[in-house]
């Protein structure tokens, strides 16, 4: 299998969640993906654990809020970069970067102080990524001209 060549920042889907177009911060450096949510629930749904939380698709609009819904499929102690642990739920999903789609991890977060809501960690890219680090948008060149927040993330 070739590997897609990716900037630092990208746009993916994830079609299981019913997002389109999420700008997403491509970071080597993570082990794991991160979505930022906010007003998580657990619940059950048979005898399987479920968890339902609100995003903002939308990095544009914040004022923008979807609720979703996906099976825990655990939960796991995640170190932040700032060295702090963390209780985290871990779904799986699909995801689709260009023309390719794959199953990966993602952890649930409030990632409000970072300024993208999602964070494609090496897990996910394992196999399939190669990151030019002086890129962004090689898969979609039409944001390319966006106006983009501050990345500090």
């Amino acid at each position: 299998m070739s590997k897609q060549i990716v900037g630092v920042i990208e746009v993916c889907r994830l079609p299981e969640l019913e997002i389109s177009q999420l700008h997403v911060r491509v970071d080597t450096g993570a082990k794991t993906s991160s979505l930022h949510v906010d007003n998580l629930q657990e619940f059950k749904k048979g005898k399987n654990l479920w968890v339902s939380f609100d995003i903002h698709p939308d990095y544009h609009n914040v004022d923008y809020i979807v609720r979703r819904e996906a099976k825990a499929k655990a939960t796991r102690t995640i170190k932040s970069s700032n060295a702090t642990k963390e209780k985290r739920y871990v779904i799986d999903t699909e995801i689709i970067m260009g023309n390719d789609s794959w199953d990966i991890e993602l952890t649930l977060t409030d990632r409000s102080e970072m300024t993208y809501l999602m964070l494609l960690g090496r897990q996910a890219m394992k196999g399939r990524l190669l990151v030019d680090p002086e890129m962004k948008y090689l898969l979609n060149p039409e944001f390319s001209n966006d106006p983009e927040p501050n990345e500090d993330d």
